[in-house]
């Protein structure tokens, strides 16, 4: 590994910068690659863009960037990625400042931005070494989710293609599925959550997946299968609440997708779960009337009073062994279970040890 340090101006960084959206982002007199495979979006916002000209513009150093040098002469850039294209696409023209875009500043002021010298690590080395330095420069930083520097490390002809379908602000899977998939695709969490659905199916993780299919020359089946699911969720629950945003979809499809159900008689369950206030999640609900699981409903506790009035009436002993315990080795269990109508109140309330409501509630 080899690292050389040198001072890079605005002038020369911004020379032939082009933004060819999927072909690529060029600068550097077309010898930078902005946006290697293993780049993420330009996620700035205003707010982190402007401050990179504000320091600019007041000669304030900016943190030092990472540019990979390549066989054939050119440059990828592995950190410094969202500082490199808020100066080139200003220097462009593509936004402005307070009202104030780069032609609209004097030439002295457009000198100084230009004559800016930015510090960058010229990175000899390996591709292996290359994404070595990316993932650690970036751990460091804490600036990557997991799913960016997965796509890092699995750089390839898969990953290009996924990233078309799931990556892109607007893209195909936020157009598809926003009402039912949590996250933002800029980054990268519809692509994450779609590869650990479809990765299910065959008992893999997500690495294991990535790692399977990177040299694929497309991420066609990942989409398509992207598609089966939501068209399902849409076809079993035709009624659409707020509540089924975030739904692990996915792994519902895998499991009942070959099954009949009634939808008038899921809808008309979930209707009557989503009054019931013993309910706390109310999400849970969809795949509870699947799987039959009270877990995913959160089901609300007795309050403290309720759980002290039947342990003072129960004089402290457990009403299955009836052993005295302190009120703190006790919890409080529905005397009718919720699933056969029981309420979570004072009248249903009564207190086990923690052994027996164990054994109650394993049966």
């Amino acid at each position: 590994m080899k690292i050389v340090l040198k001072e890079i101006t605005v002038r020369e960084l911004t020379d032939g910068f082009a933004d060819n959206a999927e072909q690529g982002v060029v600068a550097y007199g077309g010898k930078l690659d902005i946006r290697p495979p293993y780049q993420r979006e330009f996620i700035y916002k205003d707010k982190q863009r402007n401050a990179v000209i504000d320091s600019v513009r007041k000669d304030f150093p900016l943190n030092v960037m990472y540019w990979a040098v390549l066989d054939d002469g050119r440059y990828e850039v592995i950190d410094g990625q969202q500082r490199t294209l808020s100066i080139c696409q200003y220097v462009n023209g593509d936004y402005s400042i307070d009202g104030l875009a780069f032609h609209n500043l004097q030439d002295d002021q457009q000198n100084q931005i230009l004559d800016y010298e930015c510090m960058v690590y010229f990175c000899s080395g390996s591709d292996s070494e290359k994404l070595d330095w990316f993932r650690t420069i970036n751990i460091a930083g804490e600036e990557h989710t997991d799913q960016e520097l997965r796509n890092a490390v699995y750089a390839g002809p898969w990953t290009a293609d996924a990233k078309r379908y799931f990556s892109k602000t607007g893209c195909a899977a936020y157009g598809l599925a926003s009402d039912y998939v949590r996250g933002s695709p800029i980054r990268q969490e519809y692509l994450e959550t779609a590869i650990e659905w479809h990765a299910g199916t065959g008992g893999k993780t997500i690495e294991e997946y990535m790692s399977k299919h990177q040299h694929d020359k497309n991420a066609t089946p990942l989409w398509q299968y992207f598609q089966r699911v939501i068209a399902w969720v849409k076809a079993t629950f035709p009624e659409y609440r707020k509540e089924m945003k975030g739904v692990g979809w996915g792994p519902l499809y895998n499991q009942f997708k070959d099954e009949e159900f009634d939808t008038d008689k899921l809808e008309k369950r979930i209707a009557k779960l989503m009054m019931d206030e013993d309910v706390e999640k109310k999400s849970g609900i969809y795949p509870y009337v699947l799987d039959g699981d009270e877990r995913h409903l959160n089901i609300r506790a007795f309050s403290p009073n309720m759980k002290r009035e039947a342990y003072e009436k129960q004089k402290g002993k457990c009403k299955k062994c009836g052993k005295k315990f302190d009120i703190d080795d006790m919890e409080g269990d529905h005397i009718k279970p919720w699933h056969e109508g029981g309420k979570t109140d004072a009248k249903n309330c009564q207190m086990l040890c923690k052994d027996c409501n164990r054994r109650k509630s394993g049966n």
